[in-house]
């Protein structure tokens, strides 16, 4: 599945897929085939595209087909699904903490407004 969303960003940050393969320290093919689909694009590599194009890492990531997510319920030490443990990277916790925070505000304030009437 061809990554349209970074396809897009490279073209717009005007790169040539030839500077990225440089930036990553690979072949041009290598990284064709990353960018059409055909090798899937480990998340350290959607992190350093993300760095190179200078864009938020949820603006150009997509996922593998039938790419599921299995976590460790750190809490309780259950597993859901099979016993893999997926990692999100701190830049994507610190990025929900704030939109967390934008929200928590702007219930608070609709709440005063409630009250007020």
């Amino acid at each position: 599945m061809e990554k349209n969303r970074l396809l897009e960003a490279r073209k717009s940050k005007n790169y040539s897929q030839s500077q990225i393969a440089e930036k990553l320290f690979m072949d041009v093919s290598s990284y064709n085939r990353r960018e059409n689909g055909q090798i899937k694009i480990h998340i350290t590599e959607w992190e350093k595209l993300a760095k190179i194009l200078d864009v938020p890492l949820h603006e150009i990531f997509e996922p593998e087909e039938n790419q599921t997510f299995i976590c460790k319920d750190s809490a309780t030490g259950n597993y859901q699904g099979t016993n893999n443990i997926c990692t999100v990277p701190e830049f994507l916790l610190e990025s929900q903490q704030k939109y967390i925070n934008v929200l928590e505000e702007r219930i608070k304030e609709l709440e005063l407004l409630l009250q007020q009437k």
